[in-house]
């Protein structure tokens, strides 16, 4: 008996559910708590940053009565700018958010305006416009920032411009007419970008160009 109780003890104490034993040697690792090995990102897979910023306006769900049915599909009104004088509006239509985000995008990009502020990045005096049913008013306050709101800060901010007051006359609450309004309001100090390409391919195109003004040797 007194074999059988110190053989049953040994085979308790070394067994695979006994107390006695020590951390397995397999979960150190994750006992440490330090970060994990393979959450780091990679330094060649990083994402490039877009030439412009953008933000969505609007997005609406718009439905269609074809033959067979109805048809639904999103329309996105978006704006674009690089916040240093540059800024633009589009929309898109399409069945699926992202390639109505696509077409937005380049809608934008092919209504741009480059702004003439002032040296302190304002506008050099009132200016009020107005699309469809929506009026708004743009004025320069001297340094008290961007006092606005809805789509019209938007579009500040995304142009740039600092230190404007902003109303809307109007009772319409439709922000992509605002928008558009704003857009015509910035018109006033602005000049339309023609045939607007991103800087790879203007650097592209500028290559060959001065290669060929170049004189022989």
């Amino acid at each position: 008996m007194a074999d059988n109780t110190t053989a049953h003890g040994a085979r308790s104490s070394s067994g695979p559910r006994g107390h006695s034993q020590g951390p397995r040697q397999g979960g150190g690792s994750r006992q440490g708590g330090g970060p994990r090995q393979g959450g780091s990102r990679r330094p060649g897979f990083e994402r490039a940053k877009p030439e412009y910023d953008q933000k969505i306006l609007e997005i609406r769900r718009v439905t269609r009565v074809v033959s067979g049915g109805r048809r639904m599909t999103f329309s996105v009104a978006l704006a674009i700018g690089d916040r240093k004088g540059l800024v633009g509006l589009g929309t898109g239509k399409a069945i699926d958010t992202s390639m109505a985000i696509q077409k937005a995008q380049k809608a934008a990009k092919k209504n741009m305006l480059k702004l003439s502020l002032t040296k302190t990045q304002s506008l050099p005096y009132d200016i009020s416009a107005k699309f469809g049913s929506a009026k708004v008013m743009l004025m320069p306050n001297r340094g008290r920032g961007i006092i606005s709101g809805s789509a019209v800060r938007d579009m500040l901010l995304l142009a740039g411009v600092k230190d404007v007051t902003t109303k809307i006359l109007s009772g319409s609450k439709n922000k992509l007419n605002n928008a558009r309004a704003t857009m015509v309001a910035l018109a006033h100090v602005g000049t339309k970008v023609m045939h607007h390409k991103p800087e790879s391919d203007r650097a592209a195109s500028a290559a060959p160009e001065a290669k060929a003004e170049a004189p022989a040797a």
